[in-house]
């Protein structure tokens, strides 16, 4: 699995799903690790903190770099927290993916969803591990064998799950 940029657009149509991760740029590490966990899943993503191509000085570069990760992935994922609750880009990326995406947003601890703007109420909220499994799930239409393991491995025993800093675990 990969980050979708590297598609090229020979690719198209794609197979399979991708999640576009939606986020506040200092939520970035948080954000990161949700990537990275989606895409283990066997999940391909579209995280524009690996997009090579983008210009970070150029907002004409980053826009368009938006609209074609937007363009080359199913769904889109909004890492919710209270910097996303202050940023500019999320609102506009969840209005250019709305009609094309399927949209969904994953509360981080400090954030309940009480405390979301009306237009990410209209959205499925994922908040914990356990809903994440469970999307990814969804979103790829089966678990890999290493995640299945992975979700024994952490619920039955006392170890920590990866997400546990960042998001509640049974919820």
């Amino acid at each position: 699995m990969a980050n979708r940029y590297y598609l090229n657009e020979q690719q198209y149509p794609r197979t399979g799903n991708c999640v576009f991760i939606s986020h506040q740029k200092n939520d970035k590490e948080i954000a990161k690790k949700i990537a990275d966990y989606i895409n283990k899943s066997g999940v391909d993503i579209y995280f524009d903190e690996y997009d090579i191509s983008i210009n970070r000085d150029d907002p004409k570069s980053i826009v368009n770099a938006i609209k074609t990760g937007i363009r080359r992935s199913s769904h889109m994922l909004c890492i919710l927290s209270q910097n996303a609750l202050d940023s500019k880009w999320m609102p506009w990326e969840i209005g250019y993916g709305y009609d094309r995406l399927h949209v969904a947003g994953i509360t981080v601890k400090e954030l309940s969803k009480s405390d979301l703007p009306e237009y990410l109420q209209i959205v499925p909220v994922l908040r914990g591990t356990k809903s994440l499994n469970e999307y990814i799930s969804n979103t790829a239409g089966r678990i890999e064998d290493s995640m299945i393991r992975e979700q024994k491995l952490f619920s039955a025993s006392m170890f920590n799950h990866p997400l546990d800093a960042v998001l509640d675990w049974q919820m």
